[in-house]
């Protein structure tokens, strides 16, 4: 068995750097299972109510003869809606589905950014392939083995499930030769602004604890930026990045 990945390391040619907790394969099932019952529900919910218009009576059974009109207003959304629904929904939500959300994960590319329509697309193509023999077996056994926690899919497409609301590992370090973090002001608007880069793609508590710590570092008092919300703290990185009076970085 492969040892298993404490997480996922973004590097960053500026210095921060974010490990991103590995989800393992309870995580996954439990997300799976929530999201399996929600397109199930949703599935049937248009197979029932379309029956049900179609028929204009209070009886679910098809029409005697194959009709192309029934299969189309029916059968094949109601299909369309449990074999797309992660897909759509992944596309839709950046790399997550409310199943994930409830699980508190999401998929990321292994470079640690939001998947594309195409790596989501085959790694969706892919579970028929992980899904074998029954109840994905093989998908769960590749995540269980695996050093990155990855089904087939996964592999394929190049991403990895990571937790989304944890609190990342954070590292606040340059690779300038000149010194410390504190010392370098250009270095620090570099790092400031890739931090406000990625404000949108991290949590919240993610986020805010990287300000806390970039801001700390460069003199702001604890107590001070103890009382900042999400918006007082963005607006601290932005006047380090572009004082007042100056050009900006």
């Amino acid at each position: 068995m492969s040892e298993v990945a404490p997480g996922l390391a973004v590097d960053s040619v500026t210095g921060i750097d974010v490990s991103l907790p590995l989800a393992g394969a309870g995580a996954r099932s439990y997300a799976f299972i929530v999201d399996w019952h929600i397109r199930l529900v949703l599935g049937l919910a248009w197979f029932v109510s379309g029956a049900l218009l179609y028929n204009g009576r209070l009886s679910l059974n098809p029409p005697l003869t194959n009709e192309a009109r029934w299969f189309g207003t029916v059968v094949a959304p109601a299909l369309a809606i449990y074999f797309l629904y992660h897909y759509v929904l992944e596309v839709a939500m950046h790399g997550s589905t409310p199943g994930k959300r409830m699980a508190q994960v999401r998929l990321v590319t292994r470079d640690g950014g939001v998947p594309g329509i195409g790596p989501l697309l085959v790694r969706n193509v892919f579970r028929l392939v992980d899904s074998l023999p029954v109840f994905y077996g093989l998908g769960l056994t590749l995540v269980v083995l695996t050093r990155d926690n990855v089904r087939c899919g996964d592999m394929a497409a190049g991403t990895l499930l990571v937790y989304a609301q944890a609190a990342p590992s954070l590292a606040l370090t340059t690779r300038h030769a000149a010194g410390s973090l504190g010392t370098l002001e250009a270095g620090a608007a570099e790092l400031v602004a890739e931090l406000l880069a990625r404000w949108p793609t991290l949590m919240p508590a993610a986020r805010a604890q990287l300000a806390r710590q970039l801001l700390a570092r460069h003199g702001a008092a604890a107590a001070d930026l103890a009382g900042l919300d999400e918006q007082g703290l963005r607006a601290r990185l932005e006047d380090l990045a572009h004082p007042r009076g100056g050009a900006p970085a």
